[in-house]
């Protein structure tokens, strides 16, 4: 460059462009180890990340947890029968079954689960002598047309009617309340956080496939949080597709607006290292992916793609004037790196504003989403001209440009 144009230059500049193997250097081994960082970020969340802990209803909710066993983290299974009511010997011998091996699955609150064979759940009566009850399900039950007669009797008394059996008697409730932290089998000393992904599989497994395959009559339905939770980690493939497909569109859309391949690449290839610094960095920081921060990478890809296209494009204008890519691409970072460093400033603003909702997994998708346009800084802003420099631009797309320029101002 001239000195003229270097008299311009701002110490950033020549810092970053007089040195441009070290800036790639750099960012090739900062990328490899934010990438071993990313193959290790695993699906991380819990029902206490999804609600206001500050909020003073919940916190009187956690001081008496204990006591509110079946109103916080839940799972219901309800057991359907798809012929006639439950009153049936087949029917309560499944739902005993079911009930015994729920209790034994990791993380369940056994102290706190509810079914109708569990002997917490009991009916009362007045009589002329006083109060009468007992167990629903009481020792003396065979399966016997009496003992589901007397089955059925107690049910009415114990007004469970409506909670733990539906109204037309064809299904009924197990009730699952769930710990998020239990002691290691392995290691009695030891607290494992509850695995929703693991526990979704074991209730798919244990509960669902085997059961409805034992007794074809009975119809099993699992709602709650953490079956929720769980059936969206496993669409972690699905959402790894749908960015796959989101990649070749915009492939398309860039060659169909660069006229350039090489281009293209670079803008796709800066953005991919912004969303694996970001992704890098959540597991650095201890942060793991949930429900919300799994979208974060899609807005980091679409920021990367948007300031990645203005850079191309200014670089395609200077090299219509400028002697080589090299000139082209000081002069489009000394024009456009202050008002993109702007844009993404203002982005992390908007998002760091998220931190004042006093909910774990909103704040986390705040900082994933702060880290990933900081990111973009160094990506986009500073090795995507870097890249360009040393690649270029074809003469078709500078051709295109100058024209379109030269369009919209005669």
């Amino acid at each position: 460059m001239s000195s003229h144009h270097n008299d311009k230059a701002t110490l950033l500049e020549r810092l970053i462009f007089n040195n441009r193997p070290a800036v790639i250097v750099i960012c090739l081994l900062v990328s490899i180890f934010l990438f071993w960082q990313a193959t290790l970020i695993r699906p991380s969340t819990s029902f206490e990340k999804m609600i206001p802990l500050k909020h003073p209803f919940i916190e009187k909710m956690m001081e008496h947890r204990n006591d509110l066993a079946n109103l916080g983290n839940t799972v219901r299974i309800s057991v359907e029968a798809k012929d006639g009511d439950i009153f049936t010997q087949a029917y309560m011998e499944t739902l005993r079954q079911i009930n015994d091996e729920v209790f034994y699955i990791s993380g369940v609150d056994r102290s706190g689960l509810k079914s109708l064979w569990s002997p917490s759940v009991r009916w009362t009566e007045v009589t002329e002598e006083g109060f009468a009850g007992g167990e629903v399900i009481p020792q003396s039950y065979n399966g016997s047309p009496e003992s589901l007669d007397q089955l059925r009797n107690n049910v009415l008394k114990s007004g469970q009617v409506g909670r733990l059996v539906a109204n037309d008697f064809k299904s009924s409730i197990v009730d699952i309340p769930l710990l998020e932290s239990y002691p290691d089998p392995q290691d009695q000393g030891k607290l494992l956080a509850l695995d929703y992904r693991k526990f979704s599989h074991e209730l798919e497994d244990k509960i669902r496939d085997k059961f409805e395959a034992q007794n074809p009559n009975v119809k099993i339905h699992i709602v709650g949080f953490a079956k929720k939770v769980g059936d969206l980690i496993d669409g972690l493939v699905m959402v790894v597709m749908f960015f796959g497909i989101a990649f070749v569109i915009t492939l398309i859309l860039l060659l169909w607006f660069t006229h350039c391949l090489r281009s293209t690449i670079a803008v796709l290839s800066t953005t991919l290292v912004a969303v694996v610094w970001q992704l890098g960095l959540m597991h650095f920081f201890g942060f793991g992916l949930d429900p919300y921060s799994m979208l974060v990478p899609f807005l980091i890809f679409a920021i990367g793609i948007s300031h990645g296209v203005q850079k191309i494009n200014g670089i395609a204008l200077q090299s219509s004037e400028a002697d080589n890519a090299l000139t082209a691409a000081r002069r489009t970072f000394r024009q456009l790196f202050l008002p993109g460093m702007i844009a993404i400033l203002a982005d992390a603003v908007g998002f760091i504003t998220l931190l004042i909702i006093d909910i774990g997994v909103i704040r986390e998708l705040a900082i994933g989403a702060s880290i990933g346009v900081a990111v973009i800084v160094f990506t986009n802003l500073i090795l995507l001209p870097v890249a360009i420099s040393y690649v270029g631009i074809s003469q078709r797309a500078i051709a295109k440009s100058k024209k379109d320029a030269h369009r919209e101002h005669p």
